[in-house]
């Protein structure tokens, strides 16, 4: 890498002052509504929606003045990359707030927390849950596919995978399911679009797995994702779907107990 002129340097730092304001002024309103919520017995579910919008467009500056400084001083902003992941990471807790974190859950475990949020419509709640998944992609992206955070992404796509499910009401969704009611297109894309993640975060954590960590708990994630994929199809009543889901839970369930075999013995030998 060249040298880098004080007139680059200098361009730089005037463009990105605007972002930077910015991103000072959504922390600022961050902190402003953590207090009313703290201070509040109930009704905090729409303002943590609010929260984790407010996370995710905080994430767009960080990542507006990364681009700033691959396109002005030819180098990425590492620490601009990394506020823009933890602050996709915020944004998911915040949901989990609303929502649950449950991967794998009977929907009345949750029920209670999703009538707290009832009049979110289904159009906005699709936006939210496409708002994440692009703003976490393009994180990724700017990191490069060869970055240190490679894996860690799994974790947080996963736990964006759970609250974009547990935003879908499926105590109504079944009847909501003809074209005829109002917000049909959103309910469905977002029934497809969570369908497709669960999918993407079991084949993630399982490839994580056998790629990265050989830990157990990341064949075990991957199997819950699985398993809520199931339990999905069962409540619609797909059930070609959910048999074939069920078929392969079980060629996983079976390699994970070969593996863990295998595992045992060779800790076995390790000590004797």
């Amino acid at each position: 890498m060249g040298k880098i002129s004080n007139e680059a340097r200098q361009q730089y730092f005037e463009r990105i002052k605007e972002y930077k304001q910015n991103a000072e002024a959504i922390l600022q309103r961050e902190k402003s509504l953590l207090k009313v919520i703290n201070a509040a017995q109930s009704g905090s579910g729409y303002k943590y929606l609010v929260l984790a919008d407010e996370r995710l467009n905080l994430a767009s500056f960080y990542l507006l003045q990364n681009a700033l400084s691959v396109a002005l001083l030819g180098v990425k902003n590492e620490a601009f990359l990394n506020d823009a992941r933890k602050s996709c990471y915020q944004a998911v807790i915040y949901l989990e707030e609303v929502v649950s974190k449950f991967v794998d859950a009977p929907f009345s475990d949750y029920t209670e927390m999703l009538e707290e949020i009832d009049g979110f419509e289904d159009e906005k709640r699709f936006h939210l849950v496409r708002k994440i998944g692009f703003t976490i992609q393009s994180v990724e992206d700017a990191f490069g596919k060869n970055s240190k955070w490679r894996w860690s992404f799994v974790e947080l796509e996963g736990r964006y995978t759970t609250v974009a499910k547990n935003l879908i009401n499926f105590k109504t969704f079944v009847a909501g399911m003809d074209p005829r009611v109002d917000g049909y297109p959103s309910r469905m894309g977002h029934l497809d679009l969570v369908v497709r993640l669960l999918t993407q975060s079991a084949d993630r954590y399982r490839e994580k797995y056998e790629l990265s960590t050989l830990r157990m708990d990341d064949f075990k994630h991957g199997i819950a994702f699985l398993s809520a994929l199931k339990r999905i199809h069962t409540i619609l009543g797909e059930v070609d779907k959910a048999e074939e889901v069920k078929k392969k839970l079980e060629v996983w369930k079976a390699k994970m107990d070969s593996d863990e075999k295998t595992q045992a013995q060779q800790k076995k030998r390790a000590v004797s």
